[in-house]
């Protein structure tokens, strides 16, 4: 059966679970996501293993979701055909992305899905959320407002949340400006070899100086180039610029 399951309300995100830790917390998920039409679940290195019989029984009606949900060892593996992900998080000031309240998502993805692109969101394990390296793939933060005195959302809840608000905005039509109805979004896969072939161009500079600070330099520059909404054809210029810099150096 493809990924893409059918549904009563059509094309929708998919949701990504990292390192989530209680099967029954999957489970939970699961039916959030197929109450509100979303059928496409990704899980990153479930800590109890797959499959896993709680997620299943937690699930209940909602097997379908678990049963073809897709397991992935890593993040970038996961998002590699995405061309717009939201990572959920309450650090909002951490990394300098857009951040949406959980209607302000849904209306940023509705239309990203309406015309066929890969979108997801992920969500982070039940212990301490999202890494920082994982929000810096993103290119926005989703955010669901609670109450500061007690921050702490259980897993299935912060899916239904996001799930509902997609239901919600299916009603609602936004275009892209006309100008780039043609252009094809670049996939994060794309972006990440961007990123790997400036990194590898600027090494031989010595711009990695000095080397204690490499790993935040290099965080900064993901998040930056991660943030830009790409086409194909804007990252393939883009590499043959480093192509034809690497030449001189």
């Amino acid at each position: 059966m493809s990924e893409r399951m059918k549904s009563g309300l059509g094309p929708a995100p998919l949701i990504i679970l990292v390192e989530p830790q209680m099967g029954e917390n999957i489970g939970a998920a699961a039916r959030a996501m197929l109450n509100f039409g979303l059928t496409s679940l990704r899980i990153v290195n479930p800590r109890d293993g797959w499959p896993n019989a709680a997620a299943g029984a937690m699930a209940a009606g909602a097997s379908t979701v678990v049963d073809n949900a897709r397991i992935f060892d890593s993040v970038p593996e996961a998002i590699a055909d995405c061309t717009y992900v939201l990572a959920t998080t309450a650090r909002k000031r951490e990394l300098h992305l857009p951040v949406y309240e959980p209607k302000a998502a849904a209306q940023a993805l509705q239309p990203r899905v309406a015309a066929g692109e890969t979108c997801a969101i992920l969500f982070g394990g039940e212990r301490s959320g999202l890494a920082t390296e994982h929000v810096a793939l993103a290119q926005g933060i989703f955010t669901i407002p609670v109450n500061p005195a007690f921050s702490s959302l259980n897993l299935g809840a912060a899916v239904l949340v996001a799930a509902y608000e997609w239901g919600n905005v299916q009603g609602e039509t936004r275009r892209f400006d006309s100008r780039l109805d043609a252009a094809t979004p670049a996939a994060q896969a794309d972006v990440e070899g961007l990123v790997g072939h400036l990194f590898n161009t600027l090494e031989p500079t010595g711009y990695f100086h000095p080397p204690e600070k490499r790993e935040t330099m290099e965080r900064n520059l993901r998040t930056v180039l991660t943030r830009v909404e790409f086409t194909q054809n804007e990252i393939h210029l883009l590499r043959g610029v480093l192509k034809a810099l690497g030449r001189r150096a």
